[in-house]
């Protein structure tokens, strides 16, 4: 080597090097989850769910949703200005579903959205991590009143979604988060089962042996004007459901 390449080669050789560490995306790391412990009620990254006292009575469908955070610890919407940590109101974990972070678009800037909606997502309010995202939730359910029709522990999982674009989707709402978790969710144990439904079948058994068939005709259209409610406020009057 001619004295003196050497030298002149190390400028261009760290220029090189710089120039592609600078055009390098940053990649958020996703550390692997804990195994989901029903026991210590752990659901790391999933939605859960639990039957209303009641309500799930007459409406089995129906019952009360939290999402959980990357160390299992349970989020729950269960009152006016108030969400729940690491205590899900109204009984424990019936059905759970484990939800897959890499479907959550979580930008450092607008330029590195990976959903295809990244302004509505940067104006609606991104996260840059899981917990970041079920954090600003929080903060903005804080604020708003609880309401079983209109604004309720669905609508937080379903904030929580949106803030994540989850399935690169902004339009989780009440209906597709109650979908979501009773399509695809998976039961604890058999008693939660049991636990589920056996109030259900008590009811309709006491209310067909007192009152007769026209009671199950009943209690069928209630079922039917519930889902209409949230159906038409959800997907008709938007403004009817928003919180």
């Amino acid at each position: 080597m001619v004295p003196g390449e050497y030298s002149k080669m190390m400028p261009q050789a760290v220029y090189n090097v710089e120039l592609v560490s600078s055009t390098k995306s940053i990649k958020h790391e996703l550390w692997p989850l804990d195994a989901i412990d029903p026991v210590q009620a752990k659901f790391p990254c999933c939605l859960v769910w639990t039957p209303l006292p009641v309500v799930s009575w007459l409406a089995p469908f129906i019952g009360h949703v939290g999402i959980c955070r990357e160390d299992g610890v349970i989020l729950d919407f269960a009152g006016s200005n108030f969400v729940n940590t690491n205590d899900f109101a109204f009984g424990p974990v019936a059905r759970y579903l484990q939800l897959d972070r890499e479907k959550c678009c979580f930008p450092t800037s607008l330029a590195a959205h990976k959903c295809k909606q990244g302004y509505q997502h940067s104006q609606f309010g991104t996260a840059i991590t899981w917990d970041d995202g079920l954090q600003s939730s929080k903060r903005y359910l804080e604020h708003k009143s609880y309401n079983l029709f209109t604004c309720n522990c669905h609508s937080f999982v379903a904030n929580c979604l949106n803030r994540a674009c989850y399935d690169g989707s902004m339009s989780w709402n009440m209906i597709n988060v109650a979908a979501l978790i009773l399509w695809k969710g998976h039961w604890v144990d058999g008693m939660s089962i049991v636990r589920s439904f056996l109030p259900f079948v008590l009811v309709v058994c006491m209310g067909i042996a007192m009152v007769g068939w026209p009671f199950l005709i009943g209690l069928s259209l209630l079922s039917l004007l519930l889902v209409g409610w949230f159906i038409m406020g959800t997907y008709c009057i938007k403004s009817l459901l928003e919180c």
